[in-house]
């Protein structure tokens, strides 16, 4: 009984897991993946713990199951967060990529801003927070990829 009930539980877990995006943090590793599996990049800038709109995208979009699973069979989900907090704060190598990654692909310090890109790292197109449905979203992140 108790090996059924083990069996169940790692079976429902391995369920969600796969339907779950995944973020990379690593810009190379992001590369690498969207090359091999033939998919864009979605480069998230965010300010996690004071961005009121990147809480708000994140709440009204990432977050959201259609959205999960629609990005973990589509795209190679980037992030490059900013947060402000001490206790919030990224190892030094990670801002440092970040901050690389935030003087190439946002020069106007944008939050939120998102930016659709290749496997070579060229840029498709760009976006940020505004209210919308996941749906919509998706749309609008589709529209850059040709």
């Amino acid at each position: 009984m108790n090996k059924f009930f083990l069996i169940a539980i790692a079976l429902i877990f391995s369920m969600v897991s796969v339907g779950a995006q995944e973020w990379q943090t690593d810009f190379e590793k992001a590369k690498e993946i969207a090359a091999k599996e033939s998919k864009p990049i979605i480069l998230v800038f965010q300010g996690s713990d004071w961005c009121a709109p990147c809480i708000k995208l994140d709440r009204e979009v990432w977050s959201t199951e259609t959205f999960k699973t629609y990005a973990a069979a589509h795209y190679v989900m980037l992030q490059a967060d900013f947060p402000r907090k001490k206790k919030n704060a990224l190892p030094d190598q990670q801002s440092k990529a970040n901050a690389k990654l935030f003087e190439t692909y946002n020069k106007n310090g944008f939050f939120p801003f998102v930016v659709v890109l290749n496997a070579k790292g060229e840029v498709l197109g760009e976006a940020s927070y505004k209210k919308t449905t996941p749906e919509k979203y998706i749309t609008t992140l589709n529209s850059f990829i040709k």
